[in-house]
């Protein structure tokens, strides 16, 4: 279809993945009720084999576009690069909803939650254990991924390998601390306010997490396969802006709910 038309721009073909990709994202949500209220995985699991397939059938497709037929010219590059920042952006502000509605709870407790904060009978993370810790990696994490983005520039394959590889180690090791704070927590989801904001703020910050370590991953399997070069990676490009979102994001979540907020 692209091929037929004489300008730079690509004219992305017929695709089914973004029908796929909402059935799939639709049906993992709805599973998620069933699993929290009916104490059933089935529809969540089809929802998750759904999503991944597209994921891996969608990723297939761009890269073959990007990388074999040569679709994504300067322009293309361009405009891939405002959609990059613009989806950052509207990320950013998913995220300010989060702090919003927990600095409303916090700078002024109403008398439900005893007029203090934390609410009375909430036990917090201290800040200076696995917070701190996890903080550690991700600005780690921050750093390896520089160092693999500079070393893709400077043509050096190894160098670049090594610092996508340990950038995901870190981002693992990041999610797994995560899941261990929450098994020990003394309290939950619907303990008052505070859990609330606590849990929907930390947890969609582990979400996209495991998003760009996915994100990551793909990028350093198509390094591998020597899809980039020093001129033509945007993947890996947009793969490192989402990975140092998620670092700040961390850090307001770090000093704000787990440090000020305890």
């Amino acid at each position: 279809m692209s091929s037929m038309n004489n300008h730079p721009f690509h004219m992305v073909d017929y695709s089914p993945w973004p029908l796929t990709g909402s059935i799939g994202a639709m049906t993992m949500t709805s599973g998620m009720i069933m699993w929290f209220h009916l104490n059933s995985m089935m529809l969540f699991n089809i929802g998750m084999i759904i999503t991944i397939m597209t994921m891996i059938q969608w990723w297939r497709d761009i890269t073959r576009e990007g990388t074999f037929q040569g679709k994504h010219t300067l322009p293309v590059l361009n405009n891939l690069k405002w959609g990059m920042i613009l989806f950052i952006v509207s990320e950013i502000f998913f995220f300010i909803s989060f702090f919003w509605g927990f600095f409303h709870s916090s700078l002024s407790p109403t008398f439900e939650v005893g007029m203090i904060w934390p609410p009375s009978g909430i036990n917090p993370f201290n800040p200076m254990q696995i917070p701190l810790l996890n903080t550690m990696i991700l600005l780690s994490s921050g750093i390896t991924v520089t160092w693999a983005h500079h070393s893709l520039m400077m043509n050096n394959h190894s160098q670049t390998t090594q610092g996508l590889f340990f950038t995901i180690i870190l981002g693992i090791y990041f999610s797994a601390l995560q899941a261990l704070e929450y098994y020990e927590s003394s309290f939950n989801i619907s303990d008052s306010v505070y859990g609330s904001t606590f849990f929907m703020a930390t947890g969609f910050h582990g979400l996209h997490v495991i998003i760009g370590t996915t994100f990551l991953t793909v990028c350093f399997m198509r390094h591998i396969m020597n899809h980039f070069s020093n001129k033509h990676h945007f993947g890996f490009e947009a793969a490192a802006w989402y990975w140092h979102f998620v670092d700040v994001v961390w850090l307001f979540l770090y000093i704000s709910i787990y440090w000020w907020g305890s």
